[in-house]
């Protein structure tokens, strides 16, 4: 498959996780959780089938020191939330907002 449509996949479900985890922060209503979490692991999972397919397209090493960091930035953010139920929104946010900027960095600069 064209890696382009790997990227968009990617990029696009990052993004709806990103965007579906701040609706949770804003407004965590308890009768909507089991939906919210299913969205979520369904747009995660898409999140890394998605990486994944870039990184066989590119013949990237799956052990590389940026790609670790992202796959642990995934497990974080996938795991938010989860925690917006029960942290405050300030620190999901924030967590959020240094996650997303880390995961930026790995990508566009590959320090290791």
């Amino acid at each position: 498959m064209d890696p382009r449509i790997y990227s968009l996949i990617h990029v696009l479900s990052v993004i709806l996780l990103t965007a579906s985890v701040l609706y949770i922060t804003a407004d965590p209503q308890a009768y909507k959780k089991k939906k919210m979490m299913t969205i979520n692991g369904i747009l995660a999972v898409l999140a890394l089938v998605g990486g994944f397919g870039l990184i066989a397209k590119y013949n990237y090493s799956y052990t590389a020191g940026w790609i670790i960091a992202k796959y642990v930035i995934w497990l974080f953010v996938s795991a938010l939330a989860g925690m917006a139920y029960k942290k405050s929104k300030s620190f999901i946010i924030l967590s959020l907002t240094i996650a997303t900027g880390i995961a930026l960095y790995m990508v566009y600069f590959r320090p290791f």
